[in-house]
């Protein structure tokens, strides 16, 4: 098992990006919707510069890149769907 990279991130309005790169030490994708749940407004500083984020857990059981729970996508990309911060590699079964 390798460990799922957020290759690229489109949601500038979250604190996290930095130049469309994440820079959390891991994300959670949600429940039933591909959503970002990592996804925390601008505003203040966070993350750490020198990371780049993996996938630390999906929930979303109707991806067919979900493994017990384990993203096993090449990596993701996250950007704006229907104004939510979503998974954009999510492909359903």
């Amino acid at each position: 098992m390798h460990h799922v990279k957020v290759g690229k991130c489109d949601v500038t309005t979250c604190c996290y990006n930095t130049d469309q790169r994440c820079h959390a030490v891991a994300i959670q994708v949600g429940d039933n919707e591909p959503l970002c749940d990592t996804f925390s407004p601008a505003g203040s500083q966070c993350g750490i510069r020198d990371y780049e984020a993996e996938v630390g857990a999906c929930k979303v059981s109707e991806c067919s890149f979900n493994k017990s729970l384990v993203c096993d996508a090449p990596a993701i990309n996250v950007g704006w769907v229907n104004n939510s911060a979503e998974c954009r590699t999510f492909k359903r079964r």
